[in-house]
């Protein structure tokens, strides 16, 4: 029995589909014993020389020469699966490759040796793939990590690493773990969205999207607001689209997604400490050091800490247009938060003074919501208007109104201009970007089947 080692990739996205029917504890046993063999007889520093096609081949090749020699009771599709999976134990990451193979997966979730869950169209499933054991599974992890030049045991059992094809990871380990190792693996996206996407899925509408390409052109600094998986990555990609390609623009990431196209652009990368606890680098540090770096614009892919208050001072000094995002479900939140953020940093700024700076830095706060349906959707848009007294005021210009659950279970809604015209409209006009009055006063709404 032989394979066409061009259509490896498709097999394993085939079985992904259709729940990647799990070998039987004969056929495991077998593949173990088969792997012990192929450890023998071939040296497999040597494929780390070779093409992953190539290397694919040869592992191919000695299992069915072994496998040829032996009375197996296996049909012709079983091996040919001892012999995929086989490849990627050796050269990839295991089970996981059938996963990484699928397109329509987004996270990967592994806790211990229990079925793998991953998540499709927002939604999670259960798959019938899994780890051997937890020593299958922290060889595996143990391979990601070291790929990237860190480490993860007893002493450090936390750790962020990154794929080749920049999906995200995040590993944890006993004892913190405590039934197992657990991976958790963020895909990246290959097909990058562009806005007229998120029109076409409901996510956002076209008035909505129009005013937020004038807003990033006209250099307004920009808050992107959101809990986990609701997509503020994927919109800060896409609001950066819309920076013109004559400026310079520093990027800063605790692990690098942002794709940006333009041909002027500094990306920098946070670095753990080591092993004895030194050379950290945060994302405070390289906020501040990309203030030397002569930058039109700043995009921190997300705030987490002290580095707001750096942020905000980039953004009132000078660095206007630039793009953040934070964990938060509201827009009044997400200011709050990063008040929090700047009070836990060690500077001791007046709650009046501190409102002050966030009102003056930030001039618009985007809300987006991943919804009961699986579908990541923009849900809000207000201006931060300023201060009075001791409060920072905002106004809503676009929303989401919620009408119901269809059938499907599929969220059914219409975007509404609430009316109200932003302060930044004549900033808009004056630079030449004015998307229209009549955007801020359609009261029939953009309804959103999707």
């Amino acid at each position: 029995m032989s394979m066409t080692p061009g259509t490896e990739g498709e097999l394993r996205a085939g079985w992904a589909s259709r729940g990647a029917v799990r070998l039987s504890r004969e056929e495991q046993e077998y593949k173990q014993k088969l792997f012990r063999k192929l450890v023998k007889v071939m040296d497999l520093t040597l494929l780390s020389t070779l093409d992953e096609r190539e290397a694919r081949l040869q592992v191919q090749q000695v299992c069915e020469s072994l496998m040829s020699k032996e009375s197996l009771p296996f049909n012709a599709g079983v091996r040919q699966r001892i012999v995929t999976e086989l490849q990627d134990e050796v050269l990839g990451l295991g089970p996981l490759e059938t996963l990484l193979a699928d397109k329509s997966v987004s996270d990967i979730l592994v806790n211990g040796t229990t079925p793998i869950y991953v998540e499709r169209h927002g939604k999670l499933e259960q798959t019938a793939l899994r780890f051997d054991s937890d020593a299958h599974l922290m060889s595996i992890i143990d391979r990601i990590v070291s790929s990237v030049g860190r480490r993860i045991d007893e002493s450090s059992p936390m750790v962020d690493a990154r794929l080749k094809d920049g999906s995200r990871v995040n590993a944890v380990i006993p004892p913190l773990a405590i039934d197992g190792p657990m991976l958790s693996i963020r895909r990246f996206a290959v097909e990058r969205l562009g806005i007229d996407s998120l029109i076409e899925y409901g996510s956002v509408s076209p008035e909505i999207a129009r005013l937020l390409e004038k807003v990033v052109k006209a250099r307004l600094n920009v808050l992107v607001s959101g809990g986990t998986g609701a997509g503020k990555t994927t919109l800060l990609n896409i609001l950066s689209s819309f920076i013109p390609p004559d400026e310079r623009i520093v990027t800063i990431e605790d692990s690098a997604e942002l794709q940006l196209q333009q041909p002027h652009v500094g990306r920098l990368e946070t670095r753990p400490p080591n092993i004895e606890g030194k050379g950290e680098i945060s994302q405070r540090d390289l906020v501040r050091n990309s203030l030397r770096m002569r930058p039109d614009r700043i995009i921190v892919g997300e705030v987490r800490g002290g580095e707001a208050f750096d942020m905000l001072q980039a953004m009132n000094t000078g660095h206007d247009g630039s793009l953040t995002t934070i964990h938060a479900n509201t827009p009044r939140d997400a200011l709050t938060r990063i008040e929090n953020m700047v009070a836990m940093s060690g500077y001791q700024l007046p709650p009046q003074a501190l409102r002050s700076q966030i009102a003056s830095a930030i001039d618009v706060v985007v809300q987006v919501e991943r919804q009961e349906d699986g579908v990541r959707r923009l849900v809000s848009v207000q201006e931060v208007n300023g201060q009075e007294g001791e409060i920072i005021t905002m106004s809503e210009i676009f929303r989401f109104d919620r009408e119901g659950v269809d059938a499907d279970g599929k969220v059914l809604g219409r975007y509404v201009a609430t009316g109200v015209v932003p302060g930044f409209h004549d900033h808009l006009k004056r630079r030449g970007y004015d998307p229209g009055l009549e955007i801020f006063q359609n009261a029939r709404g953009v309804r959103s089947w999707i």
